[in-house]
């Protein structure tokens, strides 16, 4: 009878075969196996995002989607996208309230993990799940939400070996501990791709490069160029190019060693907006500044919100204000967290980008 492999095992066996494996391909590998064995979700998970915080978060997301589509002519057929839906708890808000201005479009979510297809198909019976964004309907405008899905997809990294760009890749570096893996450089120079500020790089900068996120925003902002509609992208992140290790885990709410236990806590490096950006412009969209996730939800009108869902559960007051303030101050997701919106060069301005 055989006896199925581990991740690490399986990983430090592809090593012992063909040698030194990309942060990329450890970091595809670790986070397929994590998000397809598990809810990774809430207090008894390892992580809580921002619409597990809060329903105003979810609600007033759909209202700006729905803003975007009565203003560019209420077109028929259109339909709801989510990336990385996680239990579907930011659509089931944002559907909500879209029906609240009577806009009620067709959901799709692409997700891989058969657990959480799951909850999300218990929550929304009526979504239809795609495997990648190129099954999603090619008929009809997309109105597209992608919050912390970005992070999550393999990045490559660079490091700087003297004159040298080379490939950073992962190792096994002691036999008698299995889960325990480690990064070094790797032999391969690396030319092309390399962007003009890093040519004065300090020996052992890093330099990532998120390739697979990087074709997922093409493809999916050609969708939209050719069939209308808006994305609205949300995660932790910087405006790039910029040099540096963003490479972390998380388990059990707390910081981990991203090279133990691969499969065992969430890895995530923090999301370009400037690439993606540059993505979508390529494909002829228009492209909003980056806001903080603070502005942008006050802007949206969480303060209003906050103050309504108080006043109608006096009991609820003191956690409303709570999540508010956790979605929107500085010393919490308020800037870390980023906003970016991708819109046809036919539908109107999203509200949330202003000033």
């Amino acid at each position: 009878m055989s006896v199925e492999l581990t991740l690490s095992e399986r990983l430090a066996r592809q090593i012992e075969a063909g040698g030194p494996i990309s942060i990329a391909h450890y970091m595809a590998e670790a986070n397929q196996h994590y998000y397809g064995t598990r809810d990774p979700l809430g207090a008894a998970g390892d992580f809580t995002t921002a619409p597990e915080i809060s329903q105003m978060f979810g609600e007033l997301i759909g209202l700006c989607l729905a803003d975007i589509w009565m203003r560019s002519g209420s077109r028929p057929a259109a339909h709801y996208v989510e990336l990385g839906p996680g239990r579907g708890t930011l659509a089931s808000d944002a559907l909500r309230a879209m029906a609240s201005v009577t806009f009620h479009p067709r959901v799709h979510f692409v997700e891989t993990s058969p657990s959480l297809r799951e909850r999300q198909g218990a929550l929304i019976p009526n979504v239809a799940h795609h495997d990648s964004v190129s099954s999603l309907p090619e008929q009809g405008p997309l109105l597209v939400v992608a919050n912390e899905f970005f992070d999550a997809l393999p990045a490559r990294q660079l490091v700087r070996v003297g004159s040298e760009w080379r490939e950073r890749v992962v190792v096994r570096p002691d036999p008698d501990q299995p889960d325990r893996f480690a990064p070094m450089a790797g032999y391969r120079r690396v030319e092309s791709g390399i962007p003009a500020m890093a040519a004065d790089a300090p020996e052992g900068a890093i330099l990532e490069m998120p390739l697979a996120g990087s074709a997922i925003a093409l493809e999916l902002a050609h969708r939209i160029a050719k069939q209308g509609g808006a994305a609205i992208v949300i995660d932790y992140g910087y405006e790039g190019p910029a040099t540096g290790d963003t490479l972390q885990a998380v388990r059990a709410h707390r910081y981990a060693d991203p090279f133990l236990e691969p499969g065992e806590s969430d890895l995530t490096t923090h999301v370009d907006f400037t690439m993606i950006g540059n993505m979508a412009r390529q494909a002829g969209l228009r492209v909003t500044r980056t806001v903080g996730q603070g502005a942008f939800l006050r802007q949206l009108g969480i303060d209003a919100r906050a103050d309504q869902l108080s006043r109608t559960t006096p009991a609820r007051a003191e956690e409303v204000e709570a999540a508010r303030r956790r979605l929107t101050d500085d010393d919490a997701m308020g800037t870390l967290f980023k906003a970016m919106a991708w819109v046809h060069p036919d539908w109107a301005d999203p509200a949330g980008f202003e000033g």
